[in-house]
């Protein structure tokens, strides 16, 4: 038995894509094995390994869709649940992480943030988190630097682009955007301790994971008008 190797993809050069690109990209949800409050949700949740954590969160994976960084991966966390919280006792990083999904929500459906007609409203009203999974938005992506010397750079979701800026329909219509970097102070990193040589190197990225459906990539400028009551979001009924 032989292997060929001719066809497999090449080494990726594991050079981050530039802070401040505008993209278009597919999120998908990689279960963490704890269950959220929604049926839909079950071990979908990942719950922190800090000691004494009551944190709950979402492990996202981006892909970029087309373009010049089509098939490129990033990854991030959002909470759900637990953490700090405001006055009234609610968590303030679900509090952040709910106006991130509704962002999501208007940037793949093409809503205007301030349409509150009962059309969109019924667009925004999701079963779980799980519904989330697979949906194509146009972002913004920024470097984050690392705080420990230990490891490299990283890319993040720096905000999502909403109907309501021009960056949006220049990357829906498949227009390459000039990238605009968001100003960041680099963290201070502490002194590192002595270790071995080999426990220098940046770790490798998480594996990559299967591409998202089909259905997945059909953002739509224009969304289709809602049933009654959907059965799921409406980029899943696209």
């Amino acid at each position: 038995m032989t292997f060929d190797m001719n066809d497999v993809e090449p080494q990726k050069t594991g050079e981050l894509i530039p802070g401040g690109t505008f993209a278009k990209v597919a999120m998908a949800i990689r279960k963490g094995g704890t269950d959220g409050q929604a049926e839909i949700d079950r071990g979908l949740l990942k719950a922190s390994n800090a000691p004494g954590s009551d944190v709950l969160m979402l492990d996202c994976e981006f892909t970029v869709t087309e373009g010049p960084h089509a098939r490129r991966k990033f990854w991030q966390m959002f909470t759900v649940q637990g953490g700090k919280v405001d006055e009234h006792g609610v968590s303030i990083g679900w509090k952040i992480s709910k106006s991130t999904f509704r962002a999501m929500i208007d940037s793949a459906l093409g809503l205007d943030p301030a349409d509150m007609s009962e059309a969109a409203k019924a667009k925004r009203i999701l079963r779980g988190l799980a519904d989330l999974n697979g949906i194509t938005f146009v972002a913004k992506i920024r470097i984050e630097p690392s705080e420990d010397p230990r490891y490299g750079d990283s890319n993040k979701l720096d905000r999502v682009v909403l109907p309501s800026e021009p960056e949006w329909r220049k990357v829906m219509d498949g227009e390459v955007v000039p990238a605009s970097p968001s100003t960041r102070a680099r963290p201070k990193s502490p002194a590192p301790a002595a270790q071995p040589a080999w426990n220098q190197a940046a770790p490798a990225q998480p594996p990559a994971q299967a591409a998202a459906p089909a259905w997945a990539g059909a953002g739509a400028s224009t969304p289709p008008q809602p049933a009654s009551k959907p059965a799921g979001p409406a980029w899943l009924n696209s």
